[in-house]
């Protein structure tokens, strides 16, 4: 039985990029597409931060199409269910009945998500849902993902995490009670290597702001 033909919800950041080397090694799924949505103002993917243009080079780098979902800045409930059904209508027309998710262990995240694609008759499926966090961000270094923090919560962990590469001694540094794959908000990355790259990303980290209560590292390609 071949793997169903699917379409792959990115963020930008390892997790995504983790649940796409999975699908790809265990046969689980055929991406056929990435979704991502953006934010109009700023021009970067929503939440993470991250330019577009890292975005659209891991989309090429990875090889596959990328359907960009732009939200208006600030953006109501509203703004937001009528932007996503355009792109679900586009998902659909690639004759795809399965999105796929980085989601780790959030139970109310993975139950909106399968409620929202049930009246579309589509199927969630989570590649690494249930696997132990610390367990996982080693592995995910271990195959040679590079990945660097583009977004964190203040109220979390210190902004000056904001631009360090995701790797051994940033783990042993995280303050206990920080999930080290940022699971609850406390960060968010970007990938510019790994498995899944014909080539690496040659990026370089700017300044850090404070924005909107978060602090955003600025990942651009070089």
């Amino acid at each position: 039985m071949s793997p169903p033909r699917a379409v792959l919800s990115w963020s930008s950041g390892k997790d995504c990029a983790m649940a796409l080397h999975v699908c790809r090694t265990e046969g689980l799924a055929d991406i056929v597409a990435l979704l991502c949505t953006t934010n109009e103002a700023f021009d970067r993917v929503a939440m993470h931060g991250t330019r577009k243009g890292i975005l659209r080079a891991q989309a090429a780098a990875v090889g596959l199409p990328l359907i960009e979902v732009p939200l208006p800045w600030p953006c109501s409930n509203d703004d937001y269910e009528t932007r996503m059904a355009s792109a679900m209508d586009q998902v659909r027309a690639l004759g795809v009945e399965t999105m796929v998710f980085g989601d780790l262990f959030l139970q109310d995240v993975r139950d909106y998500r399968v409620a929202k694609l049930a009246p579309l008759c589509m199927s969630a499926l989570f590649p690494l849902w249930g696997r132990a966090t610390d367990v996982l961000a080693r592995e995910i270094i271990a195959l040679g993902f590079e990945a660097h923090l583009v977004t964190v919560d203040p109220t979390k962990l210190e902004p000056d995490f904001a631009g360090r590469k995701f790797d051994a001694q940033l783990l042993a540094d995280l303050p206990e009670g920080i999930d080290p794959c940022g699971e609850n908000g406390e960060f968010h990355t970007a990938v510019s290597a790994g498995p899944i790259f014909d080539a690496p990303l040659n990026v370089e980290v700017g300044e850090t702001v404070l924005r909107d209560g978060f602090a955003y590292a600025d990942l651009s390609l070089r």
